[in-house]
């Protein structure tokens, strides 16, 4: 993809240069646990200026064999190894007319047949500066605390002879020793080195490299190390913020910057999985489970809008999508889950920004992966998945029924991987039969409702008993049902039921990626969000706060990503910044704070609001801003009332939805003008509402 600038600003009369500096990047560079060079094995530059005269008339300067090459002080750069500069090779004025080239030679032109497109996606740019937390000395170390898990570099001043060496080393947290705990990093050496050119302070930074860290070890300093002499620099996509959550409960409040902040970390160019060890990876299961949250914290329209066109670019030619995108060597087709990605997404975005276009373009890929999991589920291989995730049975073969992959993956509770995968192909079949009749593909839209239907007749045939026991009795396995609408009707009480006892049994979340995300969604669609507020506010382990207790300032991809116990998890796969498991962010919107999106009109054209209020906490507030406006939902408990404030902005409109009497709910002070009955549904134009409901009715929520 290609990027434009506008650079008339910087043209002046007379003589003008134009360069640039060149790193391996995801391009040339290790990506993965692959290694080096996945896409290509060295770095070029296809570049050109056009210039347009007052007269009109046009001159192209384009990159050919009369540019000139040469290094610089960039002796080594990767994303995952780091950076290694000296500063004594750096070349004075490289960008500037008087520059020496007199030992470069002309670059070489390399003949390639790529299509170049523009890039659609934002930017990736320093977001923020943040100082150090603390400093200690270690040795002849020094360890730096920034006090936040974050992505991005170390940018350090110092002041020392030529050819001294700075060395800094990355890592997310530290040993009870004080060290570093780099064992997560796995192959990823996370270091960059600084040789000093000796000309008085010299401000060093990498070019070419991102970290995550919380820690840096510093070694090699001039002289004693400040808190005025570095700073890190966060980068990452730049995605304007769109979302705000705030509570009584300083926990809740730190959960929800922990979700914000692993976003921001992790949404660098492509929703990577976690941006510290050898892996960084456009992971597709992940994003799909966090898209909700995604779309509610920052407008990721434009950075998803480039993503699906790598998931498109990723996608075989018998309809199978990749596990990553953008695509790796890695043969296999993707897991169901991960694969439903290239559905789920586009739809989410659609329902988020009510734009067609996320539908339109990648409706074809859609439509090609649910006929791609057919044929799987009809005719599986012995092994589609490499033996990397363990034994694959063919006792489904011929029947609509999906087996194979992870599952929820990382679950405390395992819930069968069939069941969660054929789920998944049931809502994908739905999904795309929804898409087509938005389309106006009327004939697609009845071919895959009615896949859909078999895929739900041959769920419930193969995991449903008739007393509503859905095979492997698991949190998980009846979110899946009762969320994507697979159960019979009769059933669909008992299933709920089983949920909820299910979870006073045990009190905590026993999901993993796909059902932490849905479970408390789930909860207060059937009625029960006390028991969603439970689990929201648990902080033994597992729980979202576990991790908020135990000083966690992003989202661990692990709920014992660290115990009191057991200290460290395996370090092979224990990243402590990666956001599926902050998907409960949607329902701190959507829940919390009540602002859930309607199907029927997607962009928050019409929204309903429908807060789960409790006692156990002082108030809630939440502001989205939807392509209408913001939107604005607060509520605090004052004695015996729960004072609610909502806004709702121009051209928009919303219905609250309270499972409350209406002659129960004061508005400005005065009873609502509604028939009496058991609960409300108000219509509600654009304006600021305020309203008043006795706080002893919230026992009824």
């Amino acid at each position: 993809m290609i990027q434009t600038y506008d650079v008339t600003k910087l043209i002046h009369r007379g003589r003008n240069a134009l360069g640039a500096v060149l790193g391996d990047g995801w391009y040339a560079g290790r990506l993965g646990w692959m290694g080096l060079a996945q896409y290509g094995t060295v770095p070029t530059l296809n570049a050109q200026l056009e210039i347009t005269y007052a007269d009109g008339s046009r001159d192209v300067i384009p990159t050919d064999d009369s540019w000139k090459a040469g290094p610089g002080e960039i002796i080594g750069s990767d994303e995952q190894w780091g950076e290694v500069d000296d500063a004594q090779k750096a070349v004075k004025n490289w960008d500037q007319p008087s520059v020496d080239e007199s030992a470069w030679t002309n670059a070489v032109v390399e003949e390639r047949s790529v299509a170049l497109v523009p890039q659609l996606g934002p930017p990736v740019r320093e977001l923020m500066e943040l100082p150090p937390r603390k400093i200690t000395r270690r040795g002849e170390a020094w360890i730096v605390d920034f006090g936040q898990n974050l992505v991005g570099h170390v940018r350090i001043t110092a002041h020392g002879p030529a050819g001294d060496t700075i060395t800094v080393r990355h890592a997310e947290t530290i040993n009870s020793d004080g060290s570093l705990y780099t064992e997560n990093l796995r192959t990823a050496l996370a270091t960059d080195k600084f040789m000093l050119a000796g000309k008085g302070d010299e401000t060093l930074e990498p070019h070419f490299t991102f970290h995550g860290f919380r820690y840096a070890e510093i070694t090699g300093y001039p002289g004693t190390l400040k808190a005025d002499d570095l700073r890190a620099i966060v980068v990452g996509s730049d995605n304007p913020p769109t979302g705000t959550f705030e509570s009584s409960n300083p926990d809740l409040n730190r959960l929800y910057e922990n979700i914000v902040w692993s976003q921001r970390g992790n949404f660098l160019s492509v929703p990577t999985d976690c941006p510290q060890r050898d892996e960084r990876l456009g992971w597709m299961g992940d994003a799909q489970v966090f898209a909700p949250t995604a779309a509610r914290d920052a407008d990721v329209a434009a950075f998803f809008t480039k993503w699906l066109v790598d998931v498109d670019d990723g996608q075989g030619a018998n309809g199978d999508f990749a596990d990553v995108s953008p695509r790796v060597s890695r043969p296999q087709p993707a897991m169901p889950v991960w694969g439903d990605a290239g559905v789920i997404i586009p739809w989410v975005m659609f329902e988020t920004y009510g734009d067609k276009t996320f539908l339109a373009n990648n409706y074809p890929s859609m439509a090609r992966w649910v006929d791609f999991s057919k044929q799987r589920a009809l005719h599986p291989p012995p092994n589609p998945f490499g033996g990397r995730f363990g034994p694959r049975t063919n006792v489904y073969a011929g029947r609509l029924i999906l087996s194979g992959g992870v599952g929820d993956h990382l679950a405390s509770v395992r819930t069968p991987t069939e069941v969660v995968d054929t789920a998944y192909f049931a809502h994908s079949a739905q999904l795309v039969a929804k898409a087509a009749a938005l389309l106006g593909k009327t004939d697609d839209a009845a071919k895959y409702d009615k896949l859909f239907h078999d895929i739900t007749d041959a769920f419930d045939e193969a995991f449903v008993s008739t007393n509503g026991t859905i095979q492997g009795d698991t949190q998980t396995g009846y979110i899946l049902a009762l969320q994507f609408g697979l159960l019979p009707e009769n059933l669909r009480a008992i299933a709920a039921q089983r949920l909820a006892e299910n979870v006073a049994q045990h009190g905590h979340v026993t999901g993993g990626f796909v059902g932490n995300g849905l479970i408390c969604p789930t909860l207060t669609k059937i009625g029960r969000p006390d028991l969603a507020w439970d689990l929201v506010l648990t902080n033994t382990y597992p729980s979202w706060l576990f991790s908020v207790k135990n000083g966690a300032t992003t989202i661990w991809e692990r709920w014992d990503g660290w115990t009191p116990e057991h200290g460290f998890q395996d370090a092979s796969m224990n990243s402590f910044n990666h956001y599926s498991l902050g998907s409960i962010g949607e329902w701190l919107y959507s829940g919390a704070a009540g602002i859930r999106p309607d199907d029927a009109s997607p962009g928050y054209k019409h929204f309903f609001l429908a807060p789960q209020f409790t006692t156990r906490l002082a108030h809630v507030k939440a502001t989205f801003d939807s392509p209408y406006g913001v939107i604005a939902s607060g509520w605090r408990v004052e004695h015996d009332q729960i004072l609610y404030v909502v806004t709702i902005p121009p051209n928009s409109s919303a219905t609250l939805e309270l499972p409350v009497p209406p002659q129960e709910i004061r508005q400005s002070g005065r009873k609502l003008s509604l028939p009496d009955g058991s609960e409300t549904k108000l219509p509600l134009a654009a304006g600021t509402y305020h309203f008043s409901i006795p706080s002893r009715l919230i026992a009824n929520f």
